[in-house]
């Protein structure tokens, strides 16, 4: 019965720390050190309902399910890509009907995390897919399950392909070369 979310920015976050004082299990909020500004959050506490996530964007063809700070990211390529951007907020639960209401209207669906992709976010998005028997593409992105060298947030994000220009060309990419029913790199 427990609870993991993953905010997008610092009010966000603020959010999931109330949600997660209310909620009666256990709750954990996923951040990195660097979230934007305090200055943009909100002064009252919010609860979010548990388990959902919302949708940013609405494209075609393209739909992007994104856990965490990458977001505003996936926004710049859901606008390149004519994509659909979802915010999924929750890595546990998953939003399973915005998963499969994705799955349904789009060709290639994308998870992005700022986190390991084996075991990962994008990791039970595929398991929901296949216990629902959804043969839906898609692709995986995050960080490898390896060492990552020290630098900073910003660096690493384009050495790894999780920057704007790197997620941009990892979902062309995987569109050129759509084989089989499941992509993953990291």
């Amino acid at each position: 019965n427990m609870i993991v979310m993953t905010p997008a920015d610092a009010n966000e976050c603020r959010q999931m720390l109330s949600t997660g004082f209310d909620y009666a299990g256990p709750a954990a909020v996923r951040y990195p050190k660097d979230l934007d500004s305090i200055s943009q959050m909100g002064k009252d506490f919010t609860t979010l309902a548990i388990g959902k996530g919302e949708i940013r964007r609405e494209g075609a063809g393209i739909a992007f399910l994104v856990f965490g700070t990458l977001l505003q990211t996936v926004l710049e390529c859901g606008q390149r890509l004519n994509a659909t951007v979802a915010n999924m907020r929750f890595v546990k639960p998953l939003d399973r009907e915005l998963i499969i209401k994705l799955a349904l209207r789009h060709e290639l669906l994308v998870t992005v995390e700022d986190n390991v992709v084996a075991g990962g976010a994008g990791s039970a998005v595929n398991e929901t897919l296949a216990s629902e028997g959804l043969p839906c593409r898609i692709l995986s992105l995050g960080l490898p399950d390896s060492f990552i060298p020290h630098g900073g947030r910003e660096e690493l994000l384009a050495l790894l392909g999780l920057d704007t220009s790197g997620i941009t060309e990892a979902v062309r990419n995987a569109l050129k070369r759509l084989t089989c029913k499941t992509i993953q790199s990291v």
